[in-house]
Formats: structure tokens, sequence, C-alpha cells
């Protein structure tokens, strides 16, 4: 997402009319509030333990913050199905995206059930096409990464550049390592910058292509107020952004949001990182994207712990013509590559919201 340009905002911002600061104020109080509600610790004496567990799952990462998720409770627990009025097929044509998000939910469950007193098996059900989580009653107990689910946040910005020290980038490797799923580290200058490259190439693609753009621009919430009414999506300010009436931020777009300044935003981004993960699934099979998913959210889950920020470059991993020479460059020739992530030091941003959890548990 573009950072807006200075010169364009005030520009323009001097001709319009004037806004009502008091009502964006409560705005972003609002969000506030919000924010730090979805994000609370989790309840271990809840009254209604899937709900507690369904809170925490949504706590996942998904693409453009969509949230393609349902939840159901089942006899023996609880499945995870893909929303599909959610799935973004400019971006994520074969719902790749979509079971790498049901895996990172899947994690979340995963790791929050013993702290509830339940053991949790994760089953991916290929011919439903869902993720099916079997409960069992077992012995209270705290998972290490349980407190970092509601610190997790994809970090959009400049990092401070500082070296992730051998013993971190140890426990990163430890917490990604998930079978079916190989993630390798890369830390060499050299290789972040050729990694780099490619970003900025299938970034220049995706932004030639208008059903990308304009499913990208529908996703994005400009201002507090949009980001309350839909609980969902990119909002403005988590990416380092200022916040802007809907009318305005229309005009704006265009404008701001080019090849260029993407190019300028991501060489910035990238000098200041110090590594990249990279997932690549055994097979290229909603099954193992699913694995996938969950290999992502223990490094991510593990980065927050250590204080450790991240973000998605996914960029040559969604343009197919990107793919092949991206492995080449990996080492990885034949292979697709799932994600990658850009990782580094950075102050926190404000937390992205999540739809109600009444309305994605299904009784």
């Amino acid at each position: 997402m573009a950072h807006w340009n200075r010169r364009s905002v005030v520009s323009v911002g001097l001709a319009a009319p004037s806004l009502s600061a008091a009502g964006y104020a409560d705005n972003a109080h609002g969000v506030a509030i919000a924010a730090a509600r979805l994000r609370r610790p989790l309840n271990t004496s809840a009254e209604d333990p899937i709900l507690e567990l369904v809170r925490f799952a949504t706590l996942a990462a998904n693409s453009h913050n969509t949230q393609p998720w349902l939840f159901e409770r089942t006899p023996t627990g609880i499945a995870i199905l893909p929303d599909v009025a959610r799935r973004c097929p400019a971006v994520d044509p074969d719902d790749h995206h979509v079971f790498a998000t049901l895996g990172c939910a899947a994690e979340n469950i995963a790791i929050a059930a013993p702290s509830l007193g339940r053991a949790a098996e994760v089953v991916f059900e290929a011919e439903a096409k869902r993720v099916n989580i079997v409960l069992t009653s077992g012995a209270s107990s705290t998972h290490p990464l349980v407190d970092a689910i509601p610190r997790r946040q994809c970090t959009r910005s400049v990092y401070d550049g500082r070296l992730i020290p051998t013993e971190q980038l140890a426990l990163l490797e430890a917490a990604g390592a998930v079978e079916g799923v190989d993630m390798r580290l890369f830390t060499e200058r050299a290789m972040i910058d050729r990694i780099r490259d490619t970003v900025i190439d299938a970034n220049r693609a995706q932004m030639q292509d208008q059903a990308f753009i304009s499913e990208l621009r529908a996703w994005i919430r400009f201002n507090e107020r949009s980001a309350l009414a839909t609980r969902d999506g990119l909002f403005a300010a988590c990416s380092g952004n200022a916040t802007l009436p809907d009318w305005l931020a229309g005009l704006l777009f265009p404008i701001v949001f080019t090849i260029e300044s993407e190019t300028k935003k991501y060489r910035e981004q990238m000098a200041s990182t110090p590594g990249v993960a990279v997932f690549t699934a055994a097979s290229e099979d909603p099954a193992h994207w699913m694995r996938t998913g969950r290999a992502y959210q223990r490094f991510a889950l593990q980065a927050a712990a250590l204080g450790i920020k991240h973000a998605f470059i996914n960029q040559p991993a969604e343009v197919p013509a990107s793919r092949a020479p991206l492995a080449d460059l990996l080492g990885m020739p034949g292979k697709r590559v799932d994600l990658l992530v850009r990782f580094g030091y950075a102050p926190d941003l404000p937390f992205s919201l999540r739809r109600p959890t009444e309305a994605v548990l299904r009784a």
C-alpha cells in the first residue's frame, strides 16, 4: 500500500471544505478501543471456550485483512471453512492465500487451547476443503507463544537496520519447522538485495493489472470511520499512512499510488531489512498450503515474542511469471515458493481490526 505524498495531501486538503475534527477524533478513539478489546489476553476461565478460541483464531494473519474464514462448532471441536465471498480472485486465483490463512487461524487455536484445558489436533479434510480441529480434555498448560498472539502484526514500515542475533535466528528457524514445509532464512545483504529486485519487478507487473488495482483499492480503509464500519481491510494507519476522508483519498489514490512511489518504498524498506524468511511447501495443494500457514504463524508469533517485526513481500510468489525465476534465485528450482516475509526491528504501528467473533462463528 502506498505512502501518501505529503505535498499532495496538503495541497488538496487546503482546497477542501473544513472537516469535523471532533468526529474524526471520536472515530480514532473508537478504533483504539476496539483494537484493545479485540486483542485482550486469553480468558482462561471463559464461560464459552469455543467462542474464546475463535476470537484468538481471528487474530491470525490473512491476505488484505479480508478474513476469509468461517468457524463452525462441531461435536468434537471447531471446523474452519473458507468464506468464498471474501476471496481475492485477482491476487489469489487458486485460493492459495485462503488456505494458508486457515492454517494461520488453526495454529492460533492449537497454541491457545492448552491454556483452556484442551488438547488440539489439526486435520485438513481434503474432500470438504476445510480444517477440522479436534479438542479433547487435558491438563491445563501454557504454550510459550500464547501471549504473542494478540501482539502479532504485519509491520509495513522501514525497519531500523539492526541485525538479528544468531540465537534469535535459531529460535525463528525452530518455530517455523513444520512437517511438509521448508522454511529458510536469508540474512546475506547480497541475497536480500536480489530478493528486493524480484519484489520490485513483480510489484510492477501487479500494478499494471487493473483487476489487481481495483481489488486492492476495494479493501483499503482510508480512515477510522471506514475501519470501524467494516472491521476488515487494510486500515491506512496500520501501514503508517495518514488517514483521510474517503472522498479525498479517492482523489489522491491514483496520484500517489504509482509504480515509481511503490518502487521507492520497497527499496527503502528492503534496505532496512536484515532478514527474509521463505516458506515452500512440499506439494502444491490446499492441505500443504494450510501447513504453510501454520509454519508462518509459528514463525510470526516467535518473532513477536522476541520483539521482531515482519511483513509480507509476496509479490514474486503471486505473479506466475515471477515464480520460476524466484525459485531458481533461492536455490529451489522447480518449487513454488509460497510465502516471503521480511523481518527486523521497528516500533509498533496501530493494530488492525477484526469482525466480531459472533459474526464468523456458526452455531
